[in-house]
């Protein structure tokens, strides 16, 4: 009876004693080239995510805390002077003075050619349409930078840890081939090393996922607002006087 209590107590010390080769410390102390390629790219995708995560979210907080105000404000200026100067007063990075601003540009570019061979090929109408689309299509690829990143992280990582995962499973038949035992001690320290690759390579996938889904959903209320705004400064622009009901606009949720 004894002899088996002593044969369990020790059964149950080679256990923990292999158990401990699963942790991340032995991981990193057995890591081949293969591993620490791995290791270190998910590293990269985790960080350089984050840093897309969180300067998206500011970004977007800015824009969507500041539209409302910045529409309502040029539309209640009586002066379009006026107006002028406030969207010029304004940041670098807030798209929607950028997007008045070159409206207001074009409108007076083609007022100063009156008589120009451009303005007999484009009408004032045209001309400020033009300007306005390739100010709303700027504005819009601004919002999409990291979001490329983000995708790609969010699709790629999970199998990047997979290829650790693969290579752990591999280490351990390797080492049940040389030992000829397939005790947990011969394979704690592989199949630990390829779990811990499965879970850092979600770890990495599942916040970019969320991330790139939220900012997607973000930016498409943005866009449209960049439409209706867009759209209603042609309108002001092209016709000199504003149209009925353009502005100014309820928020939108």
């Amino acid at each position: 009876m004894a002899a088996a209590t002593d044969i369990a107590a020790s059964g149950s010390a080679s256990n923990a004693a292999a158990f401990q080769q699963m942790g991340f410390d032995h991981l990193l102390g057995q890591l081949d080239w293969v591993g620490w390629v791995v290791l270190v790219t998910l590293v990269i995708m985790s960080i350089v995510s984050w840093v897309y995560t969180v300067m998206n979210a500011i970004r977007n907080t800015q824009i969507t805390g500041r539209m409302e105000k910045m529409i309502r404000t040029f539309w209640e200026t009586p002066s379009a002077g006026d107006a002028v100067r406030f969207m010029e007063e304004q940041p670098k990075s807030e798209p929607f003075s950028k997007i008045a601003l070159d409206c207001a540009s074009a409108a007076a570019h083609h007022q100063r050619h009156e008589g120009s061979r451009l303005v007999e090929a484009l009408n004032r109408s045209e001309f400020i349409d033009r300007a306005l689309r390739q100010a709303v299509t700027r504005e819009s690829s601004k919002l999409e930078n990291g979001l490329t990143w983000l995708a790609t992280t969010g699709s790629s990582a999970p199998f990047v840890g997979l290829l650790g995962t693969v290579w752990g499973i591999y280490h351990a038949l390797i080492a049940i081939g040389a030992s000829g035992d397939a005790s947990i001690d011969v394979v704690a320290g592989p199949v630990g090393e390829a779990l811990i690759m499965t879970a850092i390579g979600l770890f990495v996938a599942i916040p970019a996922v969320l991330a790139y889904n939220f900012f997607t959903r973000s930016n498409r209320k943005i866009y449209a607002r960049f439409d209706e705004f867009a759209h209603d400064l042609h309108d002001f622009f092209a016709t000199g006087s504003r149209v009925e009901g353009a502005a100014p606009k309820a928020a939108k949720k």
